[in-house]
């Protein structure tokens, strides 16, 4: 079956029976698996399946072991909420999600979650197919302006407001692009040297070569990798091949989207967001169908409630 818009998921999707078995196909073919010991030497029951191997013999059903594992929601929101998150270029909302689906907004708070527990990338992924790479770093906060006179940073000491109370930084964001291809992304404590060229050394292979700005961070990349970086203190920004003009459009979607739809988000949830981001931004030349099977097929992953909301 061929998705190309919700309506047609929608009218697929009309009966649990047709949900179920469409995602026991994609998950297992026509091998059901326990997803408590592995074993395929299992037989259906009532309410799904049991292992027979001796020693195991638990119950599950499909949900077992996935994002849609002790979830009382229908299989047909599900898909829905799925379809929904990964189209929206810029995401959506849980107030809105709620909204179009029919669910209270905590529900889909909860289900959003969930969603980017499933697209969370599951092994470091090498990019420089092209041997050509961008990295640069941005940073997600209000404006110093905007802020309340209390919570401004004080002129006298930097590092505390103007009632004494700690300063919130912004939080850092570094990202590494390909051109024409994918990005990683990752939250860090700040844009210094070790993060950077640890975060590099994890995604690029030692033949490509990389592009910046000229920030202090980059300096030891050239120990490894073919490294240029642009003049942005000089206000050049494009000198032949050396550029970062795809990870700079790459920010400015991910800052409307957070700003725009999200507004702000936690310390503890922005990890979250970026591979919300990273994993429509790098399966954005598949159909809508494509992604929506290639990410059912990543679903094996529980995500609880009380390990989103223990010190949220």
């Amino acid at each position: 079956m061929q998705f190309k818009s919700l309506p047609q998921l929608l009218d697929y999707f009309k009966e649990e029976s047709t949900c179920i078995e469409y995602y026991e196909n994609l998950r297992w073919g026509n091998e059901p698996a326990c997803p408590h010991c592995g074993c395929v030497t299992v037989h259906r029951t009532q309410r799904g399946w049991r292992c027979s191997t001796k020693g195991c013999g638990k119950k599950f059903t499909v949900r077992t072991g996935t994002i849609f594992e002790q979830s009382n929601i229908k299989f047909r929101i599900w898909f829905a909420a799925i379809w929904l998150a990964t189209e929206h270029k810029k995401g959506i909302s849980s107030v809105q999600l709620g909204i179009d689906l029919g669910i209270t907004q905590k529900t889909a708070w909860f289900v959003l979650h969930r969603i980017r527990e499933m697209l969370k990338e599951k092994a470091p992924q090498m990019l420089g197919e092209d041997k050509m790479v961008e990295t640069d770093a941005t940073y997600i906060g209000g404006k110093e302006r905007n802020k309340h006179l209390n919570k401004r940073r004080s002129h006298d000491d930097k590092s505390l407001t103007n009632e004494g109370k700690p300063f919130k930084a912004k939080k850092t964001i570094i990202g590494i692009i390909e051109r024409n291809g994918k990005v990683a992304l990752r939250y860090v404590s700040g844009e210094t040297t070790q993060n950077m060229v640890s975060f590099v050394e994890t995604h690029v292979p030692q033949d490509s070569t990389i592009y910046s700005d000229e920030a202090p961070a980059y300096k030891q990349l050239k120990r490894t990798y073919k490294h240029d970086n642009v003049k942005h203190a000089l206000n050049i920004y494009v000198e032949g091949q050396v550029h970062t003009n795809t990870i700079e459009n790459f920010w400015s979607v991910l800052k409307r989207g957070l700003y725009g739809v999200y507004h702000q988000v936690s310390d503890k949830h922005i990890s979250r967001y970026l591979d919300e981001y990273a994993a429509r931004f790098n399966n954005r030349s598949k159909t809508s169908n494509e992604r929506f099977n290639l990410f059912l097929e990543g679903s094996e992953s529980v995500l609880s409630y009380k390990a989103l909301i223990v010190n949220k």
